[in-house]
């Protein structure tokens, strides 16, 4: 098996939606007061060689295929969160633990011993074992004997929150609608405003980026792989080459797609693995990674439903080091809390459709702050490819690019300034004032640049 078959068909196995239901809502009255965006001119398809084919991408029910190969998976158990099947998964023979003091050699040989495993990966004070004979709930039971021991939990698994199958022959279609979602949230109208800057860099933690990708070379700062642990965090999945695009593919340069930012570097955090998911420990290591090289967003375009001691302390961290951080919601069509997304210091992301109504896999609930387009969303793709994806994945680096304008035009606003602005500058959708499908509203790039000048 070649290794494009072999990304492919880990990309088919990318995450996910289920349609539960039709809700339509009415398209919103034009705000006042704001520029109308110049009209992007559509790919010439005639000229292959400057404007590269969009590969359309088959979105329905593809998540559910990896989360049944999860659920198969030797090692892998699922956690079930309610009554309509919303689930998260962990290892069964690997725990996370938090020690007061880090132990010393002798007494991290003499735990290895006790239950039969070895030390896999470490976070500062956070260690994750793996065990060759016991589960999880006999490796707990020890560890919480140690007084040294703070606290115990699952080797939790994180998923992409995107929805992507690819198929055999590009939708010249989508030509036609290129990139519609820049125009929907007055995009080119806040480049009047703000491009961005060099000095705003936005971390990207997810399954790397394509590193020689043409319309993302020249954007690519410092980077980390976590699951190497070196320097070359490179795409063997395609999601966050996807995700880059969306807030830096190199606008006006007559090829490819064009990015939210014109300037800002991306610091890509490799976290999750080829078939796109990664641990807990893995995804906390990426965000404190990009805090102390100096990312002034994180982007997180995953997730899942239990919520990691370990993952909320690097969120805490970043929050407290002045990081703006965004993340995906879901597509699950579901109320169930998502996390990173429900923490209280992440900016929590919805998606809209093309005619901006609420997307119907996207998730919900009174922990949603804002919306922004996720549905067939044109962007990078690994391989020097471009693709069009669905998700709130595709809908988070929206905001996240957001972040970074606002932060550009004014440097001495505070991460929680920048939330405020966001929230406050999006355009209402839905019921009056924030609801539970899209928070408190699409954003509006031209506006949060308005209020956030100095």
């Amino acid at each position: 098996m070649n290794r494009r078959y072999t990304i492919w068909a880990a990309l088919g196995a990318a995450v996910a939606l289920v349609v539960a239901a039709v809700v339509s809502f009415t398209r919103p009255a034009p705000q006042e007061n704001v520029p109308v965006p110049p009209r992007l001119e559509p790919f010439d398809t005639n000229d292959a060689r400057t404007h590269p084919t969009i590969v359309a991408l088959d979105s329905l029910n593809a998540g559910e295929q990896l989360k049944e190969q999860l659920n198969a998976h030797p090692r892998i158990r699922e956690i079930r969160h309610n009554e309509r099947g919303d689930r998260s998964h962990y290892f069964y023979n690997e725990i996370a633990v938090r020690f007061q003091t880090p132990p010393d050699h002798r007494h991290l040989t003499r735990m290895e011993a006790a239950i039969r495993g070895q030390l896999v990966k470490r976070l500062d004070h956070v260690f994750v074992f793996r065990s060759h004979e016991q589960m999880y709930e006999d490796m707990r039971r020890y560890f919480r004997t140690l007084s040294t021991v703070e606290y115990c939990e699952p080797n939790y698994i994180y998923i992409q929150n995107d929805l992507s199958r690819p198929v055999e022959t590009p939708n010249d279609s989508f030509y036609a609608r290129y990139q519609w979602n820049l125009p929907a949230i007055h995009t080119e109208a806040g480049w009047t405003l703000s491009r961005g800057k060099q000095t705003v860099p936005v971390a990207i933690i997810d399954s790397g980026v394509d590193l020689t990708h043409p319309d993302l070379i020249r954007r690519l700062g410092p980077g980390y792989n976590v699951l190497a642990d070196d320097r070359s965090p490179n795409d063997e999945n395609g999601h966050g080459t996807h995700v880059a695009g969306i807030i830096a593919s190199q606008p006006n340069n007559d090829e490819g797609v064009a990015g939210i930012t014109w300037f800002n570097p991306i610091m890509a955090v490799k976290a999750l693995n080829a078939d796109g998911y990664g641990t807990s420990i893995d995804v906390a290591k990426g965000i404190r990674w990009a805090v102390d090289h100096g990312a002034k967003v994180i982007n997180l375009s995953l997730g899942n439903y239990q919520p990691s001691s370990v993952l909320e302390e690097a969120i805490r961290y970043a929050d407290a080091h002045d990081v703006v951080l965004v993340a995906a919601s879901g597509n699950d069509s579901t109320s169930q809390p998502s996390f990173p997304a429900a923490y209280p210091e992440v900016i929590s992301v919805g998606a809209v459709d093309p005619d901006l109504s609420y997307a119907l896999y996207s998730n919900y609930g009174e922990y949603i702050d804002v919306v922004a387009p996720g549905t067939n969303i044109a962007s990078t793709f690994a391989g020097h490819q471009y693709a069009a994806l669905s998700g709130t994945s595709m809908a988070a680096p929206h905001v996240a690019a957001l972040a970074a304008l606002i932060r550009s035009v004014n440097p001495r606003l505070s991460n929680d300034e920048v939330r405020s602005i966001i929230l406050e500058s999006a355009d209402d959708l839905g019921e009056r004032g924030k609801d539970p499908y899209y928070g408190y509203g699409l954003i509006n790039v031209y506006r949060a640049l308005e209020l956030a000048k100095p």
